[in-house]
């Protein structure tokens, strides 16, 4: 009779065998064979920050038009005040005109029925890349012009007027954008944008965030050349670019930099003058995973936080082959997700002082209001929070 070792070492072997050759195709990489995981650099687990909202006050927020827009991932004022304005899972940037949503620009010549509305934003998945998928949005306060970050159709641009926004970039030094995610405007015109990863498109960003794909980059774009430059390379998963001053000193007035977030749970610092131009550092460590940064009138930076850093995604990042043993189970990509957020969708927001350091922490821990944050718009004591997988856009007021 066979011991229970012999019979436990068989069954390893057989668990080993079926994650290497996946037979059956249910892993959640199935359809990217030959798939790497890469190791993500983070900080000890013990130097991963622990701040919270022991009241959580995002419960506190208003819900807005709820079911009426899918996936508003960015929300802008314009240069007027008028708005919000946002982009929409179906591929359509709408305008709130203080009494109904209406259409404001689109960012793909070749829409049809199939980018018609749908009950979740994740149903427009499959199609994103006919319908478009405008995630960051920008006005340039000088000229009333809106410039769209498109998933899959690049960096564009769209007048006052709204209509089918003009394509700028779509490849940076010769290397196709795949992924662009969001952007920000310099007081020249230049603008500072993410192309989260050369290999995965948004359509497959879960198999972007379980590779930890590092072909991510940092670019800039210049309106007066019309040449689109890297400035950083080999990131994995970065976001958003947002530019700011930073204060440090009186003899120092104020050097520009570029923030932007990515999977390492932190926010990193580009500096575009002074002497440490072209370089690049930690600006804060955060406690989860990020996703879009803005900053407020004072030049201060709002921090969404799509979801706390779990011990699941912390040490299956830093551990690439157990994460790609985990990837080849047959266990569906939406578990694997489960998983990384800590099993349900909640919210978290942060503001960062210039310096980099919290001044407010604002948070719905159990996602009973405020779920799955993408951006924060500052505007007249209120917050406006954007959502990429939510029909709704919370509005918290932070005057009180």
């Amino acid at each position: 009779m066979a011991s229970p070792s012999l019979f436990l070492g068989l069954l390893a072997v057989l668990v080993a065998v079926y994650c290497a050759v996946d037979p059956f195709k249910q892993g959640s990489m199935s359809a990217f064979p030959g798939f790497e995981a890469h190791e993500v650099d983070l900080v000890p687990w013990s130097e991963i920050p622990v701040v919270e909202d022991p009241e959580d006050l995002l419960q506190r927020s208003e819900i807005r038009w709820a079911g009426q827009i899918q996936g508003p991932e960015s929300v802008v004022f314009d240069p007027l005040g008028r708005g919000p304005y946002t982009g929409l899972a179906d591929g359509r940037v709408v305008f709130w005109n203080g009494e109904n949503w209406t259409d404001f620009a689109y960012t793909s010549p070749n829409r049809s029925e199939i980018c018609d509305p749908k009950p979740s934003p994740l149903e427009y998945l499959k199609n994103e890349h006919v319908c478009g998928r405008p995630l960051g949005l920008r006005f340039d306060k000088k000229t009333g012009d809106m410039y769209i970050a498109d998933a899959y159709f690049g960096l564009l641009k769209v007048g006052p007027e709204g209509g089918l926004a003009t394509p700028l970039t779509t490849e940076a030094e010769g290397v196709p954008l795949r992924f662009t995610n969001d952007l920000d405007l310099d007081d020249e015109g230049n603008i500072y944008f993410t192309d989260s990863s050369t290999k995965y498109q948004r359509r497959n960003f879960m198999q972007l965030v379980f590779t930890a794909d590092n072909s991510g980059r940092l670019l800039k774009y210049s309106p007066s050349t019309e040449e689109t430059t890297v400035l950083l390379q080999g990131l994995q998963f970065p976001n958003d670019a947002c530019h700011g001053p930073i204060k440090y000193s009186k003899s120092i007035r104020s050097m520009k930099i570029v923030l932007f977030p990515f999977m390492r749970y932190r926010l990193t610092r580009y500096w575009l003058k002074g002497e440490k131009t072209g370089t690049s550092e930690v600006f804060a460590q955060l406690p989860g995973f990020p996703d879009n940064v803005r900053t407020n009138d004072k030049g201060e930076f709002w921090v969404a936080i799509h979801c706390r850093a779990t011990k699941y995604a912390y040490y299956s990042a830093i551990y690439p082959q157990l994460r790609k043993f985990l990837l080849k189970l047959p266990i569906p990509a939406k578990y694997h997700f489960l998983m990384h957020i800590g099993g349900r969708l909640h919210a978290i927001i942060i503001k960062y002082s210039p310096d980099g350091e919290i001044l407010q922490i604002l948070e719905d821990r159990t996602g009973k209001v405020v779920r799955a944050t993408s951006e924060v718009e500052e505007k007249d004591g209120k917050l406006y929070i954007g959502s990429v997988l939510m029909p709704f856009i919370a509005v918290y007021d932070n005057s009180k």
